[in-house]
């Protein structure tokens, strides 16, 4: 590294760090200022970070910490607890091996989390970005870090016209460029680099007159910063197609399922539904139910790949019971209770 880039580096090193110091978010897992990170904390988020918004962790942070203060309790937690107290969130197999990460972390390691990239990878749910901002953030040690916000900065700052996802690999390289040579708080350049693409340097109508690294951006110079990060044109999603029960006894009870562990959604609770199928045609019901009757309630909901449509049908099954062990009775007082995912609070909602 030649010394005149070296000191580039530095000088925006150093304006970033100081911006952080008077612009950092408060979020509820980040130490403050002179506190010492809590790597639970760290993990916990990271973890809940992964494809979803700050705005709609919060809540289910706090109360996760809330139940389950440290690791040791999590790893003590009813699986089923835990995923009912993720529904909502959605990307299930995050919860999954959210509790089983919390087990192997109690159980084999004391509780203590690795600080080094390779350990950190070993653990259940912990890939390549997740161990960077662990180790990055929890233990202050170097560590590239990665994520949407730290690719629209670099794609900005070195006005890479590449689109996404094929200009990932150079987005990643300049992060370590810049990186380089942060030692001393390597925990609060990463999150710095996160908050200015959250806050200032955003996808839409970037405040440049605000950042406190535009003199380095080559994109404010050649005034394409709008139109960066370039992205491919995405496909269409595709849409499926699936009919949602709303199976009641004489008690008033509603019959839930709990799906396998396996697949989408696997191992939460929600409403029985038939195969989800690309065509509107050749569904069928499930065997065992008697006589569905055809109802209005319509459910569309997206997902990370496809788009799904569920036709809602009313079933009285009396007192008979599924010889299935997946299925079991939810007194109708308690749904609402009942953690659920999101496509199947919308079903309930038009149901009651």
């Amino acid at each position: 590294m030649t010394g005149k880039r070296m000191n580039v580096e530095n000088d925006f090193r150093k304006s970033l760090l100081r911006w952080y110091d008077q612009h950092r978010r408060v979020l509820p897992w980040r130490a403050l200022h002179g506190e010492i990170p809590n790597p639970y904390h760290v993990w916990l988020s990271e973890v809940m970070l992964q494809q979803t918004t700050v705005p709609a962790v919060v809540p289910y942070f706090l109360k996760f910490l809330e139940k389950w203060p440290s690791v040791h309790n999590l790893a003590e937690a009813d699986n089923d607890d835990v995923m009912q107290n993720w529904a909502g969130l959605g990307y299930y197999a995050r919860a999954r091996n959210l509790h089983k990460c919390a087990k192997y972390v109690s159980r084999e390691l004391d509780g203590v989390f690795p600080d080094t990239l390779d350990g950190l990878k070993k653990l259940p749910g912990v890939g390549d970005y997740t161990s960077a901002a662990i180790r990055s953030i929890a233990f202050n040690k170097p560590a590239n870090v990665v994520d949407g916000n730290v690719e629209r900065v670099m794609a900005r700052i070195f006005a890479v016209r590449d689109p996404l996802p094929i200009s990932k690999p150079i987005l990643k390289q300049f992060a370590a460029q810049m990186a380089e040579g942060e030692s001393a708080r390597c925990g609060d350049y990463a999150q710095a680099l996160m908050d200015l693409g959250a806050t200032i340097c955003t996808p839409k109508s970037p405040k440049c007159g605000l950042c406190p690294v535009a003199n380095f951006c080559k994109a404010r110079e050649e005034g394409i910063a709008t139109i960066l990060p370039a992205r491919t044109t995405k496909a269409p999603k595709p849409l499926r197609h699936g009919y949602v029960y709303w199976v009641t006894n004489n008690k008033g009870d509603v019959l839930f399922e709990r799906r396998a562990e396996k697949g989408l959604l696997g191992g939460m609770t929600g409403l029985p539904t038939s195969e989800w199928v690309g065509a509107d045609i050749g569904r069928e019901h499930l065997l065992f139910l008697p006589k569905p009757k055809d109802t209005k309630v319509s459910v569309r909901h997206t997902f990370t790949h496809f788009d799904l449509e569920l036709h809602g049908f009313a079933v009285i099954m009396g007192n008979n019971t599924p010889k299935d062990d997946r299925y079991f009775w939810v007194n109708h007082d308690k749904i609402i209770k009942t953690g659920i995912p999101s496509v199947f609070k919308k079903a309930v909602k038009q149901f009651l």
